[in-house]
């Protein structure tokens, strides 16, 4: 004889794929031929109805709960779909590639990498204690530290603020690293000599610097092209005639031009910073591939790029003593200037604004509240005419 208990299990087990069915089916049976394929004993269409009303009330009518997956699907969608809005924006596209390089490949990296790490939290007591979203957001900046490199230091530069200027010393010295170490291998292409007038150099400074370069022009009369001195005109040379070129010189690796650099990667000055000073032994277990160097802030922890700053590497013309931390602080800060050299003037115009606006303001309330106070207070008379 069958145990009472089996037929109010089986009424539970059907009540539950009745209410699943509803959820989940577009064409849904209906009751009736849900109480006919139970099979348990006076099991009715009404009874059905009544057991489906308490599962739902037992589960307080939460019957889609988020899952970690359901979260970490929805916060990849969301940095993949920002990271392509970025590349509809001339302006932006250099940091749309810092965030995804090429977004086919490490897009597809960065959201595998998110499903991996939601998979392995299943598996620990460790993850039931937290939220379903907390697991997939942590999930998300694990997979994002994985693919853009450790998380970067912040650093006070003397730049930062709304009203703070270059430290103009510091860019004369940071030009003398990129001309002596950064200019063999890349390029400074958005930058002319007389850029560098007023900000680094005096004019005549400047016009040494250029002539020290053999610039092809012409064609000249008999239209042959030639060589001539550097003027203030002329951008500063890259090291290579192409990109062929570069990418033969350095293993296929194509060092970028640096003109945009610290636009060009999220939180430019601190991540070329660290990326300077990163260079390290890898950890235990870690091999590093030919030709590669292992620096934990460069994305996925391998750069073609050697050390490249030493102690002494430099002789500053100022004395200031060339550490390797020194040096990087400098060409950070000389990038930083390339990349934004009309930021001061930016700057002064705006805080003259905010002066002018300002008093433009007082001038308002003084009228307002004082000056044409005796209009306000006036009262019309009108005197009818009978």
């Amino acid at each position: 004889m069958q145990h009472p208990l089996c037929n109010k299990l089986k009424r539970l087990g059907i009540t539950c794929i009745f209410v699943a069915a509803k959820v989940t089916e577009v064409m849904t049976p209906t009751a009736n031929e849900f109480a006919t394929y139970a099979e348990v004993s006076s099991f009715t269409r009404d009874q059905l109805l009544l057991a489906e009303r308490a599962l739902l009330r037992e589960l307080k009518y939460a019957l889609i709960r988020p899952t970690a997956f359901g979260f970490a699907e929805a916060y990849v969608e969301s940095v993949l779909r920002t990271t392509n809005q970025l590349r509809k924006f001339p302006d932006r596209i250099e940091f749309a590639n810092c965030a995804f390089a090429h977004y086919g490949d490490v897009a597809a990296c960065f959201k595998e990498t998110t499903y991996y790490l939601v998979e392995l939290a299943k598996y620990g007591h460790e993850g039931l204690k937290f939220t379903p979203s907390l697991i997939a957001a942590a999930s998300v900046a694990v997979a994002d530290e994985a693919e853009h490199g450790l998380a970067l230091p912040a650093y006070a530069w003397p730049h930062d603020g709304a009203f703070r200027a270059y430290d103009h010393a510091s860019i004369r010295r940071g030009h003398q690293v990129y001309a002596q170490v950064c200019a063999a291998c890349h390029s400074l292409n958005l930058i002319c000599y007389r850029n560098l007038v007023g900000v680094a150099y005096t004019e005549a400074e400047a016009k040494e610097l250029a002539e020290e370069v053999e610039v092809m022009d012409g064609p000249d009369d008999s239209g042959e092209m030639f060589e001539r001195p550097g003027k203030l005109s002329d951008g500063i040379p890259g090291p290579y005639a192409n990109e062929e070129a570069a990418r033969f010189a350095n293993n296929g690796a194509y060092p970028p031009d640096l003109s945009l650099i610290t636009k060009a990667r999220h939180d430019g000055l601190n991540y070329i910073f660290a990326l300077l000073l990163g260079y390290r032994e890898p950890p235990a277990g870690v091999e590093v591939p030919d030709g590669m160097y292992y620096n934990p802030y460069f994305p996925g922890g391998f750069i073609a790029m050697p050390k490249m700053l030493v102690d002494g590497g430099v002789e500053y013309e100022d004395g200031t003593p060339a550490t390797e931390t020194q040096m990087a602080k400098d060409v950070t800060t000389f990038l930083a200037w390339a990349a934004e050299p009309e930021m001061d003037d930016r700057k002064l115009m705006g805080a003259k604004w905010i002066f002018a606006l300002s008093l433009v303001c007082v001038q308002a309330v003084y009228y307002k509240r004082w000056a044409w106070s005796h209009l306000k207070s006036r009262k019309l008379v009108v005197d009818a005419v009978r």
